[in-house]
């Protein structure tokens, strides 16, 4: 990967971390006042949800920069860059299981339209996908891994050979 793609995505990174702690910080409670005319089993379950949902993309973002530090320094293809792996499947995993509880939140009443509901169940099943995603590129990783450690058992066997 090269430098500027690196950076790039760096500096993605920096804007979605500022922007999720000023969603947090303003936006959120913006929503709770807004809320407030809401039945109170509807308001803070929709607020608890957001700002979870919200911690998982940050720590979805935080894991990303951890590996791409990993990739700086050439030891991605290491068996420490599982952990953040998991961590981020876990992350989107609990994203796609908020993404339901919202809906499901959402549901009783006349308050949102069935339709919506349905959007937000459609947008947990697409999280959900990208989890899969995830695991399915861990999958890949670990074979890179393996694939590296042969590498590098072969080369010490040639070494000595020669």
């Amino acid at each position: 990967m090269g430098k500027l793609t690196v950076l790039a995505l760096r500096v993605v990174l920096v804007l979605g971390l500022l922007g999720s702690l000023f969603v947090q910080v303003v936006m959120v409670p913006l929503l709770a006042v807004d809320l407030n005319e809401a039945p109170t089993a509807v308001r803070l379950p929709v607020v608890v949800v957001v700002l979870l949902g919200i911690v998982t993309t940050q720590v979805v973002m935080v894991c990303v920069w951890r590996l791409l530090t990993m990739v700086g320094r050439g030891t991605v293809f290491s068996p420490a860059s599982f952990r953040y792996v998991d961590v981020i499947v876990g992350a989107v995993a609990v994203a796609s299981l908020l993404t339901f509880a919202l809906g499901v939140v959402l549901a009783p009443g006349e308050a949102v339209a069935p339709g919506i509901v349905l959007l937000v169940g459609g947008v947990g099943l697409m999280v959900a996908g990208v989890a899969l995603l995830v695991l399915v590129l861990r999958t890949l990783l670990a074979q890179a891994v393996a694939r590296d450690a042969e590498a590098t058992h072969l080369q010490s066997e040639l070494d000595e050979v020669i």
